[in-house]
């Protein structure tokens, strides 16, 4: 069955662009032209990948992609800005983006990183069907192979990229990882050494699983080299 991408996308030329080229790539493509019309194929497609204009009439890709989030809807989301502003980068991967790309864009580098977002998802769900031991540190309990992440007794909810990034850190708990590796580690591709996205999905993190995410017990940022997880210590 091919994967479905949904483009939510204003400019016709734009959306029928992009949909010719992943055609040409082996996917079926789904465009819906604002945004509360690609919030609603979102919920009743469910397509494997979205592609998202931060720029929409009658509901903006900022609000369809806090909307999504809040409906527990996890497909990667590709955030597509023709502004070339930090602001937007950061505030669309802090609202659950899994990535951005700045227009203009060639149609080839678009297919590339569909296939380099599906790809990770792909390979993380393999990882999780494979992985059958809950990982446990102080009350934080996850569940690689049911994508479950328990604080205490409370389920706490993590896009895709949050919750890899999160089983790798616990995965290498009480060493330092650089924000390079990081990135090579969790993103598998070149993000031009953008380590803000590393910051911002770290920070996110602190907020879902720290008590005080000012003063985390369990990712510790080590100054001038990148982040450490560790178990709190017993009292």
């Amino acid at each position: 069955m091919l994967k479905k991408i949904l483009i939510i996308e204003d400019e016709h030329s734009i959306a029928t662009l992009l949909s010719y080229n992943l055609v040409q790539a082996g996917y079926e493509t789904i465009i819906a032209n604002d945004g509360k019309e690609g919030f609603e194929k979102a919920l009743t497609e469910k397509p494997s990948l979205i592609l998202l204009d931060l720029m929409l009439p009658s509901m903006d890709g900022v609000e369809v992609c806090k909307s999504l989030r809040q409906q527990k809807v996890q497909t990667p989301i590709i955030m597509l800005t023709a502004k070339d502003d930090e602001f937007d980068k950061v505030l669309g991967l802090e609202l659950g983006a899994d990535d951005y790309m700045t227009k203009p864009f060639s149609p080839r580098e678009v297919v590339a990183r569909v296939k380099a977002v599906l790809r990770r998802t792909d390979q993380t769900s393999i990882a999780q069907t494979d992985s059958s031991a809950p990982l446990t540190f102080g009350s934080l309990k996850v569940f690689p192979e049911q994508f479950e992440v328990y604080l205490g007794e409370e389920q706490i909810e993590f896009t895709p990229k949050e919750f890899e990034l999160l089983v790798y850190l616990m995965e290498n708990k009480n060493r330092v990882l650089t924000r390079d590796q990081l990135l090579s580690a969790v993103w598998k591709y070149d993000f031009a050494g953008d380590t803000r996205i590393v910051d911002v999905h770290i920070s996110h993190l602190r907020e879902k699983i720290e008590e005080n995410s000012r003063k985390p017990l369990y990712i510790k940022t080590i100054r001038g080299l990148g982040y450490k997880f560790e178990e709190p210590k017993a009292g």
